[in-house]
C-alpha cells in the first residue's frame, strides 16, 4: 500500500478540489445551472505499444470472458492504478513505474470504447460494463482510505485518481449517447447507467452532463436505449428528491421536472421493458406511489408481476396502503388472466402480508428469511386490514385470496382450531376463516383434506345450535333498528357484521352431510321457523331456502315437500301485513296496496273497506307502504324458491296454488317493484311449463316494449332463458319475438346497457344452436357483426367485449357456423359500407372511430378460413393443409354475383381484394371447383374489373384455380388410361369423352408473372381459350401415346 503522495505534479492526489459545489448520490446538491455536455471530442491519436497497454489489455480480455474471477482482477488493475499515481515506499525497478496517471486513464478509457460498438446479443459487453462498474467502485474506496481524516470540509468532494480517471471516461463516453449506430448508443447509456447505480458520489459538473445526456435518451428511437437510460435517471431523481429536503439551493423545478418526465414515460413508453426497468427503480414517494400502483394494470403480463414481486415487498408494510387500494391491487392480481401474476399476487398475500400482520420483521437483503410460526391473530387482522364484511360476499376477492392461502401456508391448515370458544365469539374476520377453510377442504385435493373438515368442524347439531343463537342476535337487531328514529353508525355497521356472521354460517351449512338424522331434523326446523321471520334479510333468506333443498329429497316427492314448507312461510309472512280486522288472500292484499298509494278506487270487501275508512291519510299511506315491502318480500321467498326447482309446474299443486294466488296477482299490480318482481317470478314458472310460456310471450314481449332499461333487461333475460329451454321454435312460430332482439341490438346509444344485454343474449342463442332457423340466424349474426364495427359501440364495452369473443369461436367451432358467416359477410360489409358513408367526417375521424373496409373484409375472410375450423379428431394447432373449402368457393362466387350487380365503384374496390385472400383448396367439391373456374375466366375475358389490385386479386384465384383444374384434368386422364388398359382397348378408342378445359402448368405460370410484373395487364392475355385448349389436349395426347 502506498505510504506517501508523489512529488510529481502529475502524480498529486490528495489535493482538495478547489470548486464549492459538489454532488453525492447519497445526498445531492443539484447545481443552479446546468452546463451541456459538449457535442464534440479530441480523439488522441492511437499511441505506439507498451507495457502497460498489454497489462491492461490483458486484464480486460480476462474479465470478458466470466463475472467470477472479476474481483481478483480488480484488484490486479488496481495495484497497476496504484503504481502509475502514486511513489512506492520501496522503490523496486518495475515497468509500470516509467508510466504516469495520465498513461493509466489513456489506456483504460481506451478499452472501454472498445467495447462500445460490441451488440446487446453479445454478453462480452456486459461483462465488460459490469467489470468497469466494479473497478471504479473499488478505485473510490481505496482513494477514500488512503484519504483518511484529511477531508474535513463535507461541503467539496475531494479529487482523487479515481474521480479523475471517472470524469475522464465519462466525458469520452458523453458524446457516443448522440452516435448514430444504435448499439454504440446503447453501450454507452448502459455504461454511463451502470456507473452511476455503482459510485457512492460523482462531481457535480459531471453529475449535470451526465443528467442532460440520459434526458435526451428517454426519446430515443430504440427501446433497450430507452431502458438504459431510465435505470440511470430513476437512480439519479431519488438522490435528487432526498437532496431537497437537506438542500436550500436547489433547482426544485429542475428536480421536479425530471421526476414528472420519468411519470410521463412510465404511462406512455410503448415498451414493455421500459416501463418495467422505471417500475422498479423510481424512488417510493408519495407523489409517484399511485403511478407506481397503476402499472398493475399494465398491458404486460410481466410488468404487472413485478408490481406483486419486487414493488410491493420493496414498500413495506402493506397497511400504509388505503383500503380501497389494498383491495383494488388484491383484486387486480388475483384474477389476472396471466398465470405468473395471480401466483404473485397469491405468494405476496401469504407471505408477505400475513408476516406484516403477525408482527414477523422482514429479513435483510443478506439474511435468509425465516417462516414465522402461525399466528391466529395476525391472520384476524390481515383479515380485517382488507374488509372482510365488503370483500367477502359471493363476488368478493377474500374467497380467492383465502384459497391461495389455505393452499400455500400447510402451518396455518394444522394450526386453527374450531373449539366452542370460538364458535361463541364469532366476529367477521373468525367466522370468515371457519367458512374458506370448510371450502378449501371439500373442493381441493381430491377429497384429501376431507378428514380435516371431520376433525375440526362441529357435527350437524351443534353448527344448528350456534346459527340460532346468531340469528335471534341479529333480528333482535333489525328489530331495535326499525323501531328507532335515528340510528347510530356504529350499531348500524355491527348489525352488518351480525348479518355477515350468519350468511358464512348458511354458507358452510350447506356443504355439510345430513345423514345424521337428528341433527337433520333439527337444522331443518330452525330454518322452517326462520324462513317465516319477515325481517331476514334478502341474501340469508336465498342461503335459508338453498340449504332447505339440499336437506329434502332431490326427488320428486322431497321437492314437493320443499314446495311446501316454503309456501307455508310465505303464508306465515304474509300474515303479518294484515290486520286483525282485515284478514284477505293474497290477492285483497294487492288491491289494498294499490287502492291507498296509488289513489285506485278498486273494491274490496266491505269490513275491509270500513277499517280503511278510521284511518288518517298518513296512517293509510303507511299501511300500504308496509304491506308493499311485505309482498315484496313474499315475492322474492317465491323467486328463491322457483330457481331452485326443477319438476313440472303442473304436477306440483302448490306451485299451481302459488302461481294463481301469488304471482298472477303480482303481475297485475298498479306498483311497479311489485309488478316487476313478479315478471320475474312469471319468468321462472314459464320455464316449468312450456304452454305458460306460450301464453306469456306477448306479455313479456309488451314488458320489454314499454318498460325502462332495468325493466327491458329483465324482459330479455326471461325471452333467453324460455328459448333456451324449450327450443327455438317459439322463435319461428312468433315472429314479432325476432323484430325484440333485433331491436333491442340496435338500440345503440339510447340503452347501451340493454344492448349488452341483448348482445349477450344472442350469442348465447347462437353458441348454443338454439335458433337453428338459418334466416333467423343469418338475420341476428348480420346483425351482431354491424354491431361489432359499428362506431357507435366504440363506447359499449361490453358489447365489444361480448364479440369479441363470440364472432371467432362462434366461426371456428363447427363447419355450418362458417357457411352461416360466409352466407351474410358480404350483406354485414354492405351495411357497414353505409354506415361509413353515413358518416359525417366533420363530427368524427372516421379513421379513428371505425376500422376500414379492407380491414373489416379481412376479419371476415379470416373467420371463414377452413383451415381454422375445428375438425373432429385433429388438433387445433394441426397444420390443416387439405381441408375442404368450400366455405370460401361459396363466398368467392357471391363476391362475384356482387361485382356483376350494380354496386358502386368504391364498394367493389372494398369486395374485389377479398378474392386474393380466399383459401382454395384441392380437397373442395371438384364440382365447385370446376364451376368457378368458368365464372372466374368469365370475369378475367369480360374485363370485370377496372383497379389493379382488384384486377391483381382475380388473376390470383384464377391462378390458383387454374392450377387445380389442371390436377384434376390430369387425374381424370390417369383414370381414363388405367380403365382402358384394364378393357383391353385399342390405342385409337383412348379418347376423352368429355368436354375438358385444361389449362397447362406453363400457361399458368406465365400468366402469374405477368400479373406480378404489370400491374395493367390486358386481361385477354390470362384468357384460355376452348380451341387452344382443344389443341393442347391433342398435342399431349399425341405425345403420350407415341
Amino acid at each position: 500500500m502506498p505510504a506517501r503522495v508523489s512529488g510529481r505534479s502529475t502524480r498529486t492526489s490528495a489535493a482538495v478540489s478547489n470548486k464549492a459545489s459538489s454532488a453525492t448520490l447519497n445526498s445531492h446538491r443539484a447545481s443552479a445551472a446546468s452546463r451541456a455536455s459538449s457535442s464534440n471530442i479530441d480523439v488522441p491519436e492511437e499511441a505506439p505499444d507498451n507495457q502497460l497497454r498489454t497489462q491492461i489489455c490483458s486484464i480486460f480480455r480476462d474479465a470478458q470472458k466470466t463475472t467470477a474471477t472479476h474481483r481478483k482482477l480488480v484488484v490486479n488493475l488496481r495495484k497497476i492504478h496504484e503504481a502509475c499515481c502514486y511513489e512506492p515506499t520501496r522503490p523496486k525497478k518495475n515497468a509500470s513505474n516509467d508510466f504516469d496517471e495520465a498513461d493509466f486513464n489513456n489506456e483504460f478509457s481506451r478499452c472501454v470504447l472498445r467495447t462500445m460498438p460490441v451488440k446487446k446479443s453479445e454478453g462480452v459487453g456486459e461483462k465488460t460494463i459490469r467489470f468497469v462498474g466494479l473497478f471504479l467502485r473499488h478505485a473510490n474506496d481505496k482513494d477514500n482510505e488512503l484519504l483518511g481524516e484529511e477531508d474535513v470540509d463535507a461541503s467539496t468532494m475531494p479529487e482523487t485518481p479515481s474521480t479523475r480517471l471517472t470524469t475522464q471516461v465519462m466525458e469520452a463516453i458523453l458524446p457516443l449517447l448522440t452516435a448514430k449506430d444504435k448499439f454504440v448508443r446503447y453501450r454507452s447509456t448502459q455504461l454511463i447507467s451502470h456507473v452511476i447505480n455503482s459510485l457512492d458520489a460523482i462531481d457535480d459538473d459531471l453529475f449535470q452532463k451526465l443528467r442532460h445526456g440520459l434526458l435526451k435518451r428517454i426519446r430515443d428511437k430504440e427501446a433497450m436505449v430507452r431502458s438504459q437510460a431510465v435505470l440511470g435517471l430513476g437512480r439519479l431523481a431519488g438522490n435528487q428528491v432526498e437532496g431537497m429536503v437537506n438542500s436550500d439551493d436547489s433547482d426544485d423545478d429542475a428536480e421536479t421536472g425530471l421526476l414528472e418526465k420519468l411519470l410521463e414515460v412510465l404511462q406512455n413508453d410503448p415498451s414493455a421493458d421500459v416501463r418495467r426497468s422505471l417500475l422498479v427503480n423510481l424512488p417510493i414517494l408519495p407523489n409517484t406511489l399511485p403511478y407506481l400502483l397503476e402499472r398493475a394494470r399494465d398491458s404486460d403480463p410481466a410488468t404487472r408481476r413485478a408490481v406483486y414481486s419486487r414493488l410491493l415487498p420493496a414498500l413495506g408494510d402493506f397497511r400504509h396502503l388505503s383500503l380501497s387500494m389494498r383491495e383494488k391491487l388484491l383484486r387486480w392480481g388475483l384474477r389476472d388472466r396471466d398465470e405468473n401474476v395471480r401466483k404473485a399476487a397469491g405468494r405476496l398475500f401469504r407471505e408477505r402480508w400475513i408476516e406484516d400482520c403477525a408482527g414477523v420483521n422482514q429479513p435483510e437483503d443478506d439474511e435468509q428469511p425465516t417462516s414465522a410460526p402461525p399466528s391466529m391473530d395476525g391472520l384476524l387482522e390481515l383479515l380485517e386490514r382488507i374488509d372482510i364484511v365488503n370483500s367477502g360476499v359471493e363476488n368478493g376477492v377474500a374467497l380467492e385470496a383465502m384459497k391461495g392461502f389455505w393452499e400455500g401456508r400447510p402451518d396455518y391448515r394444522d394450526a386453527v382450531e374450531f373449539d366452542d370458544n370460538f364458535w361463541e365469539t364469532l366476529s367477521a374476520e373468525s367466522v370468515f376463516i371457519a367458512r374458506s377453510f370448510n371450502d378449501f377442504c371439500r373442493t381441493e385435493g381430491n377429497g384429501k383434506y376431507e378428514s380435516l373438515i371431520e376433525e375440526k368442524l362441529p357435527e350437524v347439531t351443534k353448527l344448528a345450535f350456534f346459527l340460532e343463537r346468531y340469528l335471534n342476535v341479529l333480528i333482535e337487531a333489525i328489530r331495535r333498528i326499525n323501531n328507532q328514529g335515528d340510528v347510530e353508525e356504529d350499531e348500524e355497521e355491527d348489525t352488518v357484521e351480525q348479518e355477515f356472521i350468519v350468511e358464512q354460517l348458511l354458507h358452510i351449512i350447506l356443504t355439510l352431510d345430513y345423514s345424521d338424522e337428528v341433527g337433520r331434523r333439527k337444522m331443518f326446523a330452525l330454518l322452517r321457523q326462520s324462513l317465516s321471520i319477515p325481517e331476514l334479510p334478502d341474501e340469508i333468506t336465498k342461503l335459508t331456502i338453498e340449504v332447505l333443498r339440499d336437506i329434502c329429497a332431490p326427488d320428486k316427492a322431497g321437492e314437493k315437500e320443499f314446495c311446501s314448507v316454503v309456501l307455508e312461510a310465505v303464508a306465515d309472512v304474509h300474515d303479518t301485513i294484515v290486520d286483525e280486522s282485515a284478514v284477505g288472500d293474497g290477492e285483497e292484499s294487492f288491491h289494498s296496496a294499490r287502492s291507498e298509494v296509488s289513489g285506485d278506487s278498486t273494491p274490496t270487501k266491505g269490513g275491509k273497506h270500513g277499517a280503511d275508512t278510521s284511518l288518517s291519510e298518513e296512517e293509510a299511506r303507511e299501511k300500504a307502504i308496509k304491506e308493499i315491502m311485505i309482498n315484496m318480500k313474499c315475492l322474492h321467498i317465491v323467486q328463491c324458491m322457483l330457481s331452485n326447482v326443477e319438476g313440472t309446474l303442473q304436477e306440483n299443486d302448490h306451485l299451481v296454488s302459488m302461481l294463481n294466488n301469488l304471482v298472477v296477482p303480482a303481475v297485475r299490480s298498479h306498483e311497479a317493484p311489485v309488478r316487476e318482481r313478479g315478471l320475474v317470478c312469471l319468468g321462472l314458472c314459464s320455464l316449468l311449463d312450456r304452454p305458460l310460456a306460450e301464453e306469456n310471450l306477448t306479455l313479456f314481449m309488451h314488458f320489454f316494449s314499454k318498460g325502462h332499461s332495468a325493466l327491458q333487461i329483465t324482459a330479455l333475460q326471461i325471452l333467453t332463458d324460455i328459448l333456451n329451454v324449450h327450443g327455438a321454435q317459439l322463435l319461428s312460430a312468433n315472429p314479432a319475438l325476432l323484430k325484440v332482439y333485433v331491436r333491442a341490438l340496435r338500440s345503440g346509444s339510447k340503452n347501451p346497457e340493454v344492448q349488452g344485454a341483448a348482445t349477450v343474449a344472442v350469442c348465447k342463442l347462437l353458441l348454443g344452436r338454439v335458433v337453428t332457423d338459418h334466416d333467423t340466424s343469418a338475420e341476428l349474426l348480420k346483425t351482431l357483426i354491424v354491431a361489432y364495427f359499428d362506431p357507435a359501440t366504440a363506447g359499449n364495452q361490453s358489447v365489444r367485449q361480448a364479440l369479441n369473443y363470440f364472432l371467432p369461436v362462434f366461426c371456428y367451432s363447427r363447419t355450418e357456423n362458417q357457411e352461416l358467416m360466409g352466407a351474410v359477410a358480404l350483406d354485414a360489409l354492405h351495411s357497414l359500407y353505409n354506415v361509413r358513408e353515413g358518416i359525417d367526417d366533420d363530427d368524427m375521424d372516421v379513421g379513428d372511430e371505425m376500422a376500414s373496409l379492407n380491414t373489416i373484409g379481412a376479419c371476415l375472410v379470416d373467420w371463414t378460413d377452413p383451415r381454422k375450423c375445428y375438425t373432429p379428431g385433429i388438433p387445433m394447432d394441426a397444420d390443416k393443409k387439405n381441408v375442404n373449402g368450400d366455405v370460401h368457393l361459396d363466398l368467392a362466387r357471391d363476391i362475384l354475383e356482387k361485382l356483376n350487380t350494380n354496386v358502386p365503384k368504391e364498394e367493389k374496390k372494398v369486395i374485389a381484394p377479398l378474392l386474393g385472400k380466399l383459401y382454395v383448396s384441392p380437397a373442395s367439391t371438384e364440382d365447385k371447383i370446376r364451376s368457378l373456374y368458368e365464372d372466374v375466366s368469365a370475369a378475367v375475358e369480360e374485363n370485370l374489373l377496372s383497379d389493379a389490385t382488384s384486377r391483381n386479386a382475380l388473376y390470383k384465384i384464377h391462378v390458383s384455380l387454374g392450377k387445380i383444374v389442371n390436377q384434376l384434368g390430369e387425374q381424370d386422364k390417369m383414370s381414363r388410361r388405367s380403365t382402358s388398359r384394364s378393357l383391353s382397348l385399342a390405342p385409337d378408342d383412348k379418347t376423352i369423352t368429355e368436354d375438358v378445359t385444361i389449362v397447362p402448368e406453363p400457361r399458368i405460370q406465365e400468366e402469374r408473372e405477368e400479373d406480378i410484373a404489370e400491374e395493367d395487364v390486358d386481361a385477354s392475355t390470362t384468357t384460355v381459350r376452348r380451341s387452344e385448349a382443344d389443341s393442347l389436349v391433342d398435342d399431349l395426347l399425341t405425345d403420350e401415346e407415341a
